[in-house]
Formats: structure tokens, sequence, C-alpha cells
């Protein structure tokens, strides 16, 4: 398998751990190890309203209990603020943003969420000149039907476009602060990332992201591997989600579980049995 310098493991502090996101930071660990790749701890924290220091620490004690091991980021919870939180990279986010609107690629748009019927955006501000600096406004990407070309771990290289739910996607939230894509594609390549492990849910981000760094000429995101695995479901079918308290790591550790425990219960939800004891062991899954 080829040989990879650098992965993440990028969390968001918005609720507590659930075994959904150890499926993705076990992948990501055993893929580290199978490929030689260093693995750094980013902690996504720009959503500054629904972050929590409680979730922070979660973060810690989780990776710390199912013993999946770090070699860049932060050790606790007061490293990661002095010196890991994006709030320190805001500037980098201006900038792009700065080169964005000076290239004439962004809209102001005034739009709520109960405003927009669906997840497809029908481009209701895109020919309002609205001044980007009116107060209360996000800033929409201009995009088109423009082909990308994304690097996949075990299908090559695939060409695809934005999918219609992706169409002038928000790059400056109504607060000011940057939007996930564009925070997510400026950091990875900030740390040098070249290998990227996420569910299959995040497989229209990896696109908008790839036509966002084509578009800033960020040409070294273009070069970055990407593997999109499946997702753990609810028995409903629904998406396991952090407000699901009886999946949440904190709440096994606090019934007793082990990490062990945890992990074979992860196979046992994708239907290959109750191998799975340690992060190694996700490695067989790729």
């Amino acid at each position: 398998m080829q040989q990879f310098n650098k992965t993440r493991i990028a969390p968001t502090p918005s609720g507590f751990l659930h075994i959904g996101n150890v499926l993705s930071f076990a992948l990501t660990a055993a893929l580290a190890r199978k490929t030689g790749a260093k693995i750094l701890l980013r902690i996504d924290d720009l959503d500054q309203e629904r972050v929590n220091m409680a979730y922070v620490q979660d973060i810690f004690d989780t990776l710390n209990f199912l013993n999946i091991p770090w070699d860049e980021g932060p050790r606790d919870v007061e490293d990661y603020k002095k010196n890991w939180s994006q709030l320190h990279r805001v500037d980098s986010y201006k900038s792009a943003l700065q080169q964005l609107e000076e290239q004439g690629n962004v809209f102001a748009c005034q739009c709520s969420r109960k405003q927009i019927e669906g997840r497809i955006y029908p481009g209701t501000c895109r020919h309002l000149s609205i001044p980007l600096d009116t107060p209360n406004t996000s800033w929409r990407l201009y995009t088109d039907e423009r082909e990308l070309l994304i690097k996949t771990l075990n299908d090559g290289t695939v060409k695809t476009e934005l999918p219609a739910e992706m169409n002038d996607f928000i790059v400056r939230k109504k607060d000011g602060y940057p939007s996930y894509q564009l925070a997510s594609m400026l950091d990875d390549i900030h740390f040098g990332v070249d290998l990227i492990v996420r569910g299959e849910d995040l497989y229209p981000s990896t696109i908008a992201q790839h036509y966002l760094a084509s578009v800033l000429r960020k040409d070294a995101f273009q070069h970055i591997t990407f593997h999109h695995h499946s997702l753990l479901m609810e028995p409903g079918g629904q998406k396991l989600s952090k407000s699901a308290g009886a999946t949440s790591i904190k709440y096994l550790r606090e019934q007793g579980k082990t990490a062990e425990d945890v992990y074979a219960e992860i196979g046992r939800m994708m239907g290959v049995g109750e191998d799975l004891r340690s992060f190694e062991d996700f490695a067989s899954l790729i």
C-alpha cells in the first residue's frame, strides 16, 4: 500500500463522542500504522457557540481510553486552548476570504435556513448584489459545473462535480467566522496532511473543498488522498448523533465497558463479528 506522511483526527467539540466517531478514529489510526503516516489531532472549534470545555476534555478522555495514539497536536485542554485552537489561525482564514472577495468569487446572502426549503440553495440572493459588508449576511461562493479530480485510496482518481446540495455553498457564516469547508481545507494544507479518512456522509464536503481549493489556487489540496468509510447506523436506519447518549463513549465508560468492549460492539454493528479488539484490528476493514 502507498505510504503517506500525515493523516488527522479532527473532532468537533459540540457533544460527547460516540461509537460512530470511534469508527472513524480507529480506521484513521489503523491506516496510519499501515502506511507510515503520523497522526495529527486537530480540534475543529470555530463554531464557538457550540464549544464546551467538557466536550473538549471528552476528546482526550476518549482517545486515551481507546488507546488511539496521536503524534502531533494538543495533549490536554490547556495545551489546546493555548496553542492549537482554530482561533489561532483566524488570520489565514480571513486572508482566504479576502482573496475570494477580491477575485469576485462570493456574494452576500440574507437567507435563513428556514427560507431555504430542502437542502438545495435556490440561488435567491445570487443576483441581488447585496453589499458584502451588510450585517447578518453570509458569503456564498459562485459555483459552476466544473470537473473536479479527487484522489481516493481504493478507487484511484475519481472525476466528479459539485452535487446539487453544494451549489453556491457558504464560505463565511453570518457571525463572520469562516465556514467548515474553508477552515478545514486550509488547515489540512497548513499541517501538511496528505491522507484523510472520513465518513461517507462527508463526501459532498470533500467535493466542495476541492472546488474551493481550485478557486483559491491551493494546488496542494489536490494531492491529498481520501478514504470515505461506511457509517454506523441506529436500528431504525438513522445516523448516530452526539445526542444519542447511550452510544457515547462517556456513557459506556461509566457503565464499566472496556475499550475492547467498545471495539467489539462496533464490530457487531458492522456485521463483522466481535473480532475487533483494538484500533489495529480495523486495518482489515480497509
